[in-house]
């Protein structure tokens, strides 16, 4: 198949070419490409598809159901590769749960959902990580609660299989009981508040774990700019840090959670003005690394309660392209190649590939994407219900 009148665009820039594809594999690029087998793009770009490091299924409840369904509304939001946290119910932390995935994933030939693994079991010692990790998991994830003799252990076996950490920091004991951001909002509310040095505390510490012992590290959804100042810094002391930041966090402070509003109740949770400033900043400044739509749906009996008794999460994945598109390309925060590096190239080398570009031999997973469009979202479970983003997908992972 010949895609006609299309701008091509990858991490390298935009060009307006025709493109030929032929089982799966791009074959030629160039002007005037001729074939009885066409499509006109109308100007139209052809992407690459995203990848999404932080989804999670439905109520975190992992079956079959929630996998076709998560695979369905990632296609809609042009992610072409979905990686699931693993800690569902049940947590892949063994070997049966990763064969699972991975089997029911390569079922969804136009989207592929894969999964980094638990690094602790849910009896709290460490999962058989080296036989995990030899079966085809992505790399380990684990939580800063985990005390710092398993973090070494964990730290180990991600240096001799040369995969990356993905950490998820936080502080229970500043956390536990907290359901939003403390500051001047949550006592506004008359909510419990999660201090930002749940976060910043354990960012400093898994620095040091990962210059220790030379390995890479992927700090989860960071929400706090003083963690970015700090992984930046170690990133220019060589340490091998990188961090991912919501595109939520960069659009909502926590005055969204007004009203008991329980779609913004999200973990992290979303934190003051003045520092989503600073995120925005941060992205404009090249110290964000990967981008996230944070996606975790949630049923009614899990969200449709009170703020307190509220599941985290909101529904995003099947608005992402847009999404992206709209606030931070259209509004010219950041170029469309730029956003492809974020949501593409980077998040695929975390897990140990490249892709990002679109050239001759290039395997296709490709999004054909119209910005002259528009697409509106109807998801009470969206942050962005009932808004008119610009850009609607033509045709979903190609």
């Amino acid at each position: 198949m010949v895609i006609k009148n299309v701008i091509i665009c990858d991490v390298n820039g935009e060009r307006s070419l025709d493109i030929e594809i032929v089982e799966n594999i791009v074959t030629q690029i160039g002007e005037n490409i001729t074939s009885s087998d066409y499509f006109d793009a109308k100007g139209a770009y052809l992407l690459p598809t995203l990848v999404d490091l932080n989804v999670r299924v439905k109520d975190s409840s992992l079956n079959s159901k929630s996998i076709d369904n998560l695979a369905y509304e990632a296609k809609k939001g042009g992610v072409g590769r979905v990686v699931l946290v693993p800690d569902s119910t049940p947590s892949i932390s063994d070997e049966i749960t990763l064969e699972f995935v991975q089997k029911h994933g390569s079922e969804e030939c136009s989207v592929e959902i894969e999964c980094a693994i638990s690094a602790i079991n849910d009896e709290g010692n460490l999962s058989n990580i080296a036989i995990l990790l030899k079966n085809g998991a992505l790399g380990p994830y684990v939580k800063t609660t985990t005390n710092n003799n398993l973090v070494s252990k964990i730290a180990q076996y991600t240096q001799m299989y040369n995969k990356t950490l993905f950490v998820k920091a936080e502080d229970k004991s500043l956390s536990s009981d907290g359901v939003m951001n403390e500051g001047e909002r949550s006592v506004e509310f008359g909510l419990s508040g999660v201090s930002e040095l749940s976060e910043i505390l354990h960012v400093s510490r898994m620095i040091e774990i990962a210059k220790f012992y030379n390995i890479d590290i992927l700090f989860k959804s960071i929400a706090t700019p003083r963690s970015i100042e700090l992984i930046t810094q170690a990133k220019k002391d060589g340490v091998k840090v990188k961090c991912e930041v919501s595109i939520h966090h960069l659009l909502f402070s926590d005055e969204k959670c007004a009203d008991f509003n329980q779609v913004a109740k999200l973990d992290p949770p979303l934190t003051s003005k003045d520092r989503v400033e600073k995120l925005l900043l941060a992205l404009s400044n090249s110290e964000i690394d990967i981008l996230t739509t944070l996606h975790q749906d949630s049923s009614l009996s899990a969200k449709d309660v009170a703020f307190v008794d509220a599941s985290y999460g909101c529904s995003s994945i099947a608005h992402a392209l847009p999404l992206y598109y709209t606030k931070l390309v259209k509004s010219g925060v950041i170029t469309m190649s730029k956003l492809l590096q974020l949501c593409v190239q980077n998040p695929s080398l975390a897990i140990g590939e490249n892709r990002g570009t679109i050239e001759v031999g290039t395997k296709a997973s490709f999004t054909l994407f119209d910005p002259t469009k528009t697409t509106e979202v109807k998801d009470t479970h969206s942050l962005y219900n009932s808004e008119l983003l610009s850009g609607k997908i033509i045709q979903g992972v190609l």
